[in-house]
């Protein structure tokens, strides 16, 4: 509970949300124009690029003062994203292929279910102190 009282912390999840808003914007840029595809390709690719953005952002600017070893950081990065990314893959199927949303629509939501995960596992393992 301590953790809540930080400002700090407050400011990391602020600048965490403004980094995965770019993300969000470049994943579904990507996935729009990747459609053709097939969705659940289109999403993959479109994971990539906006996972590469969001650690470079996040390495300078979010955890700017938790700066570790490069590569050390981009693995734990990298394992992250692909937990994250196979929790999207499971929201997209649900929104997708069992509720029939929209192929857009469900990618939309399905990121928002993910974020949680990401944050916490980015601030307390990829780029902890």
């Amino acid at each position: 509970m301590q953790a809540l009282r930080k400002a700090e912390n407050w400011l990391q999840l602020a600048k965490f949300g403004v980094v995965g808003a770019s993300g969000y914007v470049i994943y579904l840029g990507i996935y729009a124009v990747l459609l053709g595809l097939g969705a659940h390709t289109a999403a993959a690719v479109a994971f990539v690029i906006s996972a590469a953005n969001n650690y470079w952002w996040n390495r300078h600017w979010t955890f700017a003062k938790q700066k570790g070893h490069f590569g050390m950081q981009g693995l734990r990065f990298l394992v992250v994203s692909l937990a994250a990314f196979a929790t999207n893959q499971v929201w997209l199927y649900v929104f997708l292929d069992l509720a029939g949303f929209g192929k857009l629509v469900a990618a939309a939501i399905a990121i928002v279910f993910v974020t949680p995960v990401n944050f916490l596992g980015n601030k307390l393992w990829s780029f902890r102190q």
